[in-house]
């Protein structure tokens, strides 16, 4: 077992609260940092800057696949960021609250 973050942005609070108070509830991630933020990137041929938010998913690899899932069909964009960051070293503390949230 491995602590796993995946990481998404949302267009809105609204959209990324929700979504992640009912992740907490039934123990697909530990914790869901969520933070506003501005994006610039290429879409449609344009530049674009929007204030969008960094969703931050902190889970374990047996939970990834669904949490991935989940992300996609819940999703607001077309598009949506679903991007997995390995984790390479972890406090082991911390990693053992992260297993005991779960599980």
């Amino acid at each position: 077992m491995k602590p796993v973050i995946i990481i998404s942005t949302y267009p809105n609070k609204k959209s990324i609260s929700k979504f992640a108070n009912q992740l907490v509830k039934s123990k697909i991630v530990a914790c869901v940092n969520i933070s506003k933020i501005l994006s610039i990137y290429a879409w449609k041929g344009k530049v674009e800057n929007s204030s969008e938010y960094l969703a931050i998913f902190k889970t374990i690899t047996k939970n990834k696949t669904i949490l991935k899932k989940k992300i996609k069909e819940t999703h607001p964009y077309d598009v949506p960021e679903v991007v997995e960051i390995d984790v390479t070293s972890i406090d082991k503390f911390y990693f053992k609250w992260l297993v005991e949230s779960t599980t």
